[in-house]
């Protein structure tokens, strides 16, 4: 592997990473929530999705905020950054979680709850790292999180 090909994957791993850590906090919280209320199977999937987007967007507007950009344009870099990237993970995380028998409507207090999720967050982050690989060799992705950070 050349130098350039080191550098895209290691930004890949850390795009994913960073994306990883906004979907984990929205899914864990999601489905704690949903668990603890008694929700059922898409319900608890649906609130988990829209609070991974959120917490997704949220970290990369809070680091392109500190680096001097406007609202409305970390709000535009936040959605072009992230939003195939946490679609991708979303997807994966919650089709381990609803095939994992039991893991939805374990309770918080199982042990087989917290193993899903973590292999599910697991598996998503392995799937998800050629996907911001190949946007962000095409310029896309988290490679409009950099420009931005290059100009400011």
């Amino acid at each position: 592997m050349d130098t350039r090909t080191d550098s895209a994957w290691r930004t890949a791993i850390s795009a994913t990473l960073h994306c990883l850590t906004g979907c984990a906090i929205g899914e864990v919280l999601g489905m704690v929530l949903a668990t603890w209320w008694g929700w059922s199977t898409w319900p608890s999937v649906a609130l988990a999705v829209v609070l991974a987007f959120f917490f997704g967007y949220l970290l990369t507007m809070s680091s392109v905020l500190r680096a001097g950009l406007p609202f409305a344009a970390a709000v535009r870099v936040a959605l072009a950054a992230d939003t195939v990237s946490i679609a991708v993970m979303e997807v994966v995380d919650n089709a381990v979680m609803v095939t994992v028998p039991g893991a939805l409507h374990a309770g918080l207090a199982n042990w087989i709850f917290w193993a899903a999720l973590v292999f599910s967050l697991l598996v998503a982050f392995v799937v998800t790292v050629p996907v911001n690989h190949w946007m962000i060799g095409r310029g896309l992705g988290h490679a409009k999180v950099h420009e931005q950070m290059q100009h400011h």
